[in-house]
């Protein structure tokens, strides 16, 4: 069976349902931690046994034997159980560098039993001259031995003792030492060729994980009576992926918007709302403005006194929940959540509304706990706690007895880690907020509301955005874009590219909008995505809609270009299912086994991007798929009459990870028809359009 059809669509997963489940480490589960160390302490005890004569002690050596006997029973007992636990799990998408690190660590364990903590260091090959994946610990393990030990071993050396140490496993086909001490390795075809058949079976499916985990992701998070703007693009689509991330592999997600709708600002607002719209208790005020609203009641708090003395009073009213004051509070909020709604349906967000009045009550408790505790000191009548390591206090309580933001923020720390048991908890917020947030959670660590050593608390921080003469992106008028504004640009940019492509002649009204949504919207998250977070990026329409290079648009389009193949083919998901259960799928071109190797990666790309949240790492996975894909295509050539249905097995595999790539990245369905009609007019005819004309003229 060839590696063609690995491509083919499961469209179940765009729709994926948030039990599945992903594992840091394939082969080793915490329901097989127990047995595993059992097995360490056995082996442990046998060789103490084997030893007991040197120890100066004459027991009986017939009760040693026996003791023996039944320790390695069991022993042998243990790994065979191990070994029927990890062969349950066969649906699940084995993370290989994960497996293979296993295998290596064994390997140094029984080299070197007295080294604590090796360094351990398995990493893909960039080249198929030096194998598929590198081990390159024995460098690491030389410096060790040199400076705690005052041992100079050669690397070298140390890689063969290594080697010679690898435990029986399904996985390496060979190994080979080159230069220093790197170790080459070499992976058996039928073990990848087995992995890619569970694969177009079972579809897509995260490795198995232990505990399932809760996780609370604070994102997008804009202000009441403020519109929304490019600043908080990058946080609502950050945020989003990461929720999609870990709901994808199995994990309790708990999406919260944070949003600005409290303070003293409310009351300004409250108090213009009065004078502007006096019978606002029984008439609905049309506000159709809210940003002109705010600004209005800004300038008149900045300039008149006795304005700003009765916006102070409805801010007290307000507090004390007067029925009058908080209808009107709803009615502000009622409008901004409108508009923001309009953002989140567009990128396609689920949010739960969770702002900072959520909170409100909980304030005054956070200050009597802090005070409880001692951490409290007071300074110029204000409440600060002082956190060690962080050189600005946080203000807990103002001179004037109000809560502060640090205030509101601890009470959600503590809300998210006491109430809501959040085991991961990510805070989307831009690289500005940095210094407070990690106050914040140190001050939580200190109180003893959780240890990190358990629970994960992080800030995912992000650059800004900036225009195309790489300074903040503004208008030209020197105002902040309105996201709103960038989206409908965004829609007409991707609708004149359509008709440049005269997609507009031949899909119907319905079919050409959609397509306009879906290039518009996944072009403007991909962007996004494909950056590093940690950095500023630059944002440019035109390099969002090229079909070139690491673009939504090329990934669409060679999606696209992928499913039509399968359809020539005439392919479908039930046919390769079958091939796959019943014939021996065989890797023989060097770039069909390419593909095959990088297909696998998938699960190793899923638990980089779980530790260390930088989403553009998926999107160059995709690139590089889509990538090697092509150079497959290219090299061997796969439409043919009659062509064997496992002799296509990359198409299906392919579609697989592209469409689950898609559902974390793009957030939208693929659209199949509609932008088909679009690649084949890419650059002319298409390969997809060539393969059609070569079909035809053989058939």
């Amino acid at each position: 069976m060839s590696l063609l059809c690995y491509l083919y669509t499961v469209p179940e997963i765009l729709q994926l349902p948030t039990s599945c489940l992903l594992s840091r480490n394939y082969c080793v589960t915490t329901q097989f931690s127990f047995q595993e160390n059992e097995i360490k302490l056995l082996t442990a005890e046998i060789e103490r046994l084997k030893n007991f004569g040197c120890l100066g002690v004459s027991p009986s050596l017939e009760g040693l034997r026996d003791e023996n006997a039944k320790l390695k029973y069991r022993l042998n007992f243990l790994k065979k159980s191990l070994q029927e636990e990890r062969s349950k799990s066969t649906k699940s998408m084995i993370n290989i560098n994960s497996c293979l690190q296993e295998i290596f660590g064994a390997a140094i364990q029984a080299a070197y039993p007295d080294l604590e903590n090796p360094p351990l260091v398995v990493t893909p090959s960039q080249q198929p001259k030096f194998g598929d994946y590198q081990c390159n610990s024995a460098m690491g393990i030389s410096q060790v031995l040199l400076k705690t030990r005052e041992q100079k071993v050669s690397p070298r050396e140390i890689a063969e003792k290594i080697v010679k140490s690898i435990p029986a496993n399904e996985c390496i086909e060979k190994v080979e030492i080159a230069g220093p001490g790197f170790i080459n390795v070499h992976l058996r075809k039928d073990f990848v060729s087995k992995q890619l058949s569970s694969l177009l079976i079972n579809g897509v499916q995260p490795p198995a994980i232990g505990k399932r985990k809760k996780v609370v992701v604070d994102f997008s998070s804009p202000n009441i009576a403020k519109e929304m703007h490019v600043g908080h693009l990058r946080s609502t689509i950050i945020g989003e992926s990461m929720c999609r991330l870990f709901e994808f592999v199995g994990y309790d997600v708990l999406r919260l918007n944070h949003l600005g709708d409290w303070g003293t600002q409310f009351g300004m607002l409250i108090a213009h709302l009065q004078d502007k719209f006096p019978d606002y208790l029984s008439v609905s005020p049309p506000i159709g403005d809210l940003q002109a609203f705010y600004k209005e009641s800004k300038q008149r708090f900045d300039t008149e006194e006795e304005f700003k003395k009765r916006a102070y009073q409805c801010v007290v009213l307000l507090q004390s929940k007067n029925p009058d004051f908080i209808k009107a509070w709803n009615l502000i909020c009622d409008v901004s959540r409108r508009e923001f709604q309009k953002i989140y349906n567009c990128l396609d967000i689920t949010l739960i509304e969770r702002g900072e009045s959520f909170y409100h009550e909980m304030m005054k408790d956070i200050v009597k706990e802090f005070e409880d505790k001692g951490f409290v000191q007071v300074d110029d009548g204000r409440k600060v706690v002082f956190v060690p390591g962080f050189p600005v206090p946080l203000t807990i309580m103002k001179s004037d007895g109000g809560f502060t933001y640090d205030t509101s923020d601890l009470a959600a720390l503590k809300h998210r880690l006491c109430e809501e048991k959040g085991d991961i908890l990510i805070y989307v917020v831009d690289s500005g907020q940095s210094v407070h947030l990690q106050t914040v959670f140190a001050a939580g660590q200190m109180i003893g509301w959780y240890d990190p050593k358990v629970t994960r608390v992080a800030h995912a921080a992000f650059g800004v955005v900036l225009g195309e003469d790489k300074k903040k992106f503004k208008t030209r008028s020197g105002d902040t874009v309105r996201l709103i504004d960038l989206l409908e640009e965004g829609l007409k940019r991707a609708m004149d590219k359509l008709k440049d492509k005269e997609r507009d002649k031949v899909l119907t009204p319905e079919e050409l909008k959609a397509a306009q949504t879906s290039v518009a919207f996944g072009c403007i998250k991909y962007a996004d995505l494909s950056h590093n977070r940690l950095n500023d990026y630059v944002f440019s329409f035109d390099k969002m809609l090229d079909d070139r290079g690491n673009t939504a648009a090329y990934l669409l389009y060679a999606f696209t270009r992928i499913r039509a193949i399968a359809r020539l083919a005439n392919i479908d998901e039930q046919m390769l299912q079958k091939a796959a259960r019943e014939e021996v799928l065989v890797l023989d071109h060097e770039k069909e086994w390419k593909l095959g190797k990088c297909i696998l990666r998938f699960p190793e790309i899923l638990q980089k991007i779980l530790e260390d949240l930088l989403l553009h790492t998926l999107c160059d996975y995709l690139y590089e798929l889509a990538t090697t894909f092509t150079e497959f295509y290219d090299s061997c050539y796969c439409v043919e009459k009659d062509r064997q249905t496992g002799e296509c097995w990359p198409w299906g595999a392919v579609c697989a990870c592209v469409t689950s790539c898609g559902y974390i990245h793009l957030h939208f369905p693929v659209l199949e028809r509609l932008l088909s009609h679009y690649c084949v007019r890419v650059g002319g005819l298409t390969e997809t359009g060539r393969a059609c004309v070569r079909t035809e003229q053989e058939g």
